[in-house]
């Protein structure tokens, strides 16, 4: 079985794979309908080269350099390039608002911001030129700025005039594990960004775990990953670019999430990081495919589900023997080929994902390896197995050298040096959440006897209503958005006599019941069949829920909520507080009504 060495650094893991690689591909993306590569040889060229530019102009060991791109391979350079002069990466969402641009910039105190595009500029420009620290600017495209206090330069440019050896610049990587590598800033579901200090050896401790799970449990070879979820995300920074490296494996870059799916089928990924949402989008568009294909595809379909429900739950018969063979053998090969034909697993993560979606999934033959983890820790905790056996409301046992404890009130707690080493300038958050070495998580949890963890839902999310009954709200959003008829949904009810919600009724559903009914989509949202017929749909889910998480009343939302309206994060989980702040005196309304 394959191992991770000891790595003193992320940049030294990244020469050390380049040196064994050479000119291997490394990194993918695709132009004018073709896959192009950059081989392992050719990035440790540029990360040498752009390091050595960034110290000729003047930035110095400890200074925080801010990175806003989409994922692209200049992405991933200029992250090891930064590490590589000894600056600190400080990752930042392109969606972001020049608020939320002006709030890292500031707090983090970077002196230099490399950007991508001109038009991300134009957003990111009124907030470096109120900046007190940020004097460079640096394109990976042109970017003109008139303002004589910024020093701009081309990004190609700088690697083009300051070529370097990558085994000199490597050798002079001496950084310890316990040195800063980035400062990456929460979404902010509650509030403010954060910045959580992660250092190289909780990255690397990350990459080491995630490395024994695939060892382990598939096999780790020539891996392949598809990059999609925004890198400026700890779970994608660590699972989609530093894991690929430290496999020696290769990363391509998605074109979009409307063109994910062609991707996959083209790419081929052996393992995939994703959020649940592309698992309820993706279980959505397989179903209503299927079922309009009708016949022998549909029947195949409920078979698989059956099949996979009584598997699961160790109630397979000997007469589900002929319809298990004609699914492996008809069905599951065509679903395989959907996801590229080599697909090993699915990691889900970032957010809580719905049993009966994961179900779905592996009742096709697709391996979903649901994990658990957050920002401040690596952010990867945990992830399920096949050897420890699966479980799908289950996130699985801890990774190696990672230690786990609930607390008293049911909190999980987690030590290891995958623990961040706090809050950048914010004493007081550090102190809340660090205690005695351990991380207060802020979620619920318990374990099994098989050292699995189970997450029962976020401590400050949990609604405890006028009676003092808790309801963990992901349970029952997730539980609504599997109607076919509900897209997206967030309950409310915090010291209220009963639960109510915010609906995005699904589009499609939406559009085929406005044809067959002959309503006009023109203020649909005051229809009163149309309420209805999304009101059945909430009875149904009622009818597997408790009396204190039922959904008594409803209203529609105006719009779905979206990175750019700012009602989810960038990890597509949706932002409480604004939700509240949009619809809180329409749902107070409902208690009244």
């Amino acid at each position: 079985m394959r191992t991770l060495e000891h790595f003193p650094n992320l940049v030294t893991m990244f020469f050390t794979r380049a040196a064994e690689k050479g000119d291997a591909p490394f990194l993918w993306t695709r132009t004018g309908g073709t896959w192009v590569p950059i081989s392992w040889a050719e990035a440790a060229r540029q990360v040498a080269s752009l390091a050595t530019a960034l110290t000729a102009l003047g930035l110095k060991r400890g200074d925080r350099v801010m990175l806003v791109s989409e994922n692209r391979p200049e992405w991933c350079i200029s992250d090891l390039a930064i590490m590589a002069a000894g600056c600190v990466t400080v990752p930042t969402y392109t969606t972001n608002t020049e608020r939320d641009h002006s709030h890292i910039i500031e707090n983090s105190g970077a002196r230099a911001v490399i950007v991508s595009t001109a038009k991300l500029a134009r957003t990111l420009m009124p907030a470096i030129f109120r900046a007190a620290n940020a004097q460079i600017v640096i394109g990976m495209e042109e970017v003109r700025i008139a303002q004589s206090s910024v020093d701009v330069h081309h990004w190609h440019s700088l690697i083009a005039q300051h070529p370097a050896d990558p085994e000199q610049v490597a050798a002079r990587a001496d950084f310890v594990r316990e040195d800063l590598a980035c400062i990456i800033y929460t979404s902010g579901t509650g509030g403010s960004p954060r910045g959580v200090k992660q250092h190289h050896g909780a990255i690397l401790h990350n990459v080491k775990g995630c490395a024994a799970v695939i060892a382990e449990d598939f096999g780790w070879d020539d891996e392949v990953f598809l990059s999609f979820l925004p890198l400026s995300h700890a779970y994608e920074h660590s699972g989609g670019q530093h894991f690929p490296i430290g496999l020696g494996g290769q990363i391509y870059y998605a074109e979009s999430l409307d063109r994910l799916a062609a991707n996959i089928e083209e790419v081929g990924p052996t393992i995939m990081f994703v959020v649940p949402r592309l698992f309820e989008v993706l279980r959505m568009r397989i179903s209503k495919a299927v079922a309009k294909q009708g016949g022998m595809g549909a029947w195949l379909l409920d078979r698989a589900l059956d099949i996979g429900d009584r598997s699961y739950n160790g109630r397979l018969r000997l007469v589900d023997r002929p319809a298990q063979l004609a699914v492996r053998t008809l069905f599951k090969p065509k679903i395989a080929k959907k996801f590229g034909g080599r697909l090993k697993a699915m990691v889900s993560g970032g957010a809580p994902l719905n049993p009966e979606v994961a179900l779905f999934f592996q009742s096709l033959g697709v391996c979903i390896l649901q994990g658990y983890g957050q920002t401040e820790a690596g952010p990867v905790i945990s992830c399920n197995r096949p050897s420890a056996g699966i479980r799908t409301d289950s996130v699985g046992p801890p990774l190696p050298d990672t230690e786990i404890r609930i607390a008293e009130d049911g909190e999980l707690l987690i030590r290891g040096e995958l623990v961040m080493h706090g809050y950048w300038r914010n004493d007081a958050e550090t102190a809340r959440v660090l205690k005695d070495g351990w991380l207060h998580s802020g979620d619920i949890g318990e374990i099994d006897d098989r050292g699995r963890i189970r997450i029962t839902d976020r401590k400050k999310d949990i609604i405890v209503n006028d009676k003092g009954d808790n309801v963990a709200p992901q349970k029952v959003e997730g539980m609504l958005t599997l109607q076919p008829e509900i897209a997206q949904a967030m309950i409310y009810g915090d010291r209220r006599p009963h639960m109510v919600a915010v609906i995005v009724p699904d589009p499609d559903w939406t559009q085929e019941w406005a044809a067959r009914t002959g309503a006009h989509m023109k203020g649909l949202n005051e229809n009163s069949t149309y309420r209805t017929a999304i009101g059945a749909a909430l009875e149904r889910v009622n009818k597997d829920l408790s009396v204190t998480e039922r959904v008594r009343r409803f209203v529609l939302a105006d719009e779905a909520f979206t990175i750019e309206n700012e009602q989810l994060t960038p990890s597509l989980k949706i932002r409480r507080h604004v939700l509240r702040d949009v619809y809180g005196a329409r749902l107070e309304g409902l208690y009244r009504g």
